[in-house]
């Protein structure tokens, strides 16, 4: 492959430049289309002078192509081939996986059991015993709701290859993720890149 001067360039250095842009129009459409400035009860129960509403950037075409190329290449950098996490913050994000078209499967976790049917606590394609899975969330503050995501695929049978937010409000929830995974924990940005300019 070679660049538009002519000059040789790996497919891994077009790769990690095709990621790079991706992030930087995720990082655009957060910052236009996500941030909230106004006093908000988090769902930690904590209250915050502002408010990333991740899905009114990742639920239109722009968030959720660039958000589809970057949670693939993280699920395929795991070598996971089923994404998903809690209903219903990990929902857009594992179905932009799907558009990604990397040959993954997308699933959901319930918060409560279905009671009726197959009465299942992961929805989607059935995973495999032992299978190598990418939990996912859309904001991660206290990391409260992706720990019981990745407690509940570890207990369905299946292997927690690592976990990804698509923002990090930095509020220590990192620490509390990677200890329930045992895995890498990766946000695709933060708050420092969405609102660099809070009050603390």
């Amino acid at each position: 492959m070679a660049d538009g001067a002519g000059r040789a360039v790996s497919t891994a250095d077009a790769d990690g430049a095709e990621i790079a842009a991706a992030r930087e129009r995720l990082v655009h459409e957060l910052r236009e289309r996500a941030l909230v400035i106004g006093d908000v009860t988090l769902t930690s129960g904590r209250t915050a002078g502002y408010y990333v509403d991740a899905k009114r950037a990742i639920l239109r075409p722009a968030g959720f192509r660039a958000l589809g190329e970057l949670v693939a290449a993280r699920a395929l950098a795991v070598d996971a081939s089923a994404v998903g996490g809690m209903t219903m913050g990990a929902d857009p994000v594992a179905c932009a996986a799907l558009a990604a078209d990397a040959g993954l499967k997308a699933f959901f976790v319930r918060k409560e059991r279905k009671e009726h049917g197959l009465e299942r606590w992961i929805e989607g394609p059935p995973l495999r015993p032992g299978e190598r899975c990418l939990v996912v969330e859309d904001v991660v503050t206290t990391g409260g709701s992706t720990v019981k995501a990745v407690e509940r695929v570890l207990e369905q049978g299946h292997v927690v290859a690592g976990v990804m937010s698509v923002l990090d409000r930095l509020a220590g929830g990192a620490e509390a993720i990677e200890a329930a995974a045992q895995a890498p924990y990766v946000a695709l940005t933060t708050i420092d890149d969405v609102y660099p300019e809070r009050p603390e």
